[in-house]
């Protein structure tokens, strides 16, 4: 008589091992990120800062020398971080601050402290990245505009004058640019360079858009 064959028994299904998931990274530090920045600096981007034209490096304040391309990595590595990006602002130091400006989280800022960024900008590319990533990304930026067009500080009215060559192109309503034009006409030779940058894009920017015969 043959023997019976027993089957295997159906082997058990294994427990599915659970993903591993990486650890987020810990924030950077202030001290940190200056390190990396310093760590990045060179001479050449330092000495083509100090011959920046308009609104070249002020006063008491410093850099490093980072290429804009690493510290546009840099941010990308630390990722948005508001406090650490108010405490890079306040080292007056250029790289920081540019740095800062891709950390820092436009909707977190009430006008006061926009209002003081402005004010506090230590060089004309700062002021630049400033008023194009944090500014014009502000919910109050139209009060901010028609408050630095009647200001006498330098970096407020080079942020008023680009926004109004913002609105020119995007949202004309309500503008006067014939008296814009006039305005350009009788401050620009007396302005300061900071300034005149962005009253000439405003000139150009009306020229294109609303008509040369305003010109």
């Amino acid at each position: 008589m043959a023997k019976k064959v027993n089957s295997p028994a159906p082997a058990k299904p294994r427990a599915k091992t659970a993903k591993t998931v990486p650890a987020p990274p810990e924030a950077a530090t202030l001290e940190q990120a200056l390190k990396q920045l310093e760590s990045l600096g060179n001479e050449v981007t330092r000495k083509q800062n100090a011959k920046w034209a308009a609104g070249g490096i002020q006063p008491g304040a410093k850099q490093f020398g980072v290429k804009h391309g690493d510290i546009r990595a840099l941010a990308k590595k630390i990722g948005p971080d508001h406090a650490l990006a108010m405490s890079l602002w306040e080292t007056r130091n250029v790289d920081a601050q540019l740095l800062a400006v891709l950390l820092v989280k436009p909707r977190d800022l009430s006008d006061r402290e926009v209002d003081w960024l402005v004010r506090s900008i230590t060089f004309g590319w700062v002021a630049d990245w400033l008023t194009n990533y944090v500014v014009k990304q502000h919910a109050d930026k139209e009060a901010l505009r028609q408050r630095w067009m009647a200001d006498e500080d330098r970096w407020a009215a080079r942020a008023g004058w680009s926004l109004t060559a913002e609105r020119v192109v995007k949202d004309p309503d309500g503008l006067d640019p014939a008296a814009l034009l006039d305005r350009i006409e009788s401050e620009m030779g007396t302005s300061d360079p900071a300034a005149q940058w962005t009253m000439n894009s405003t000139l150009a920017e009306i020229g294109i858009h609303i008509g040369a015969g305003l010109l």
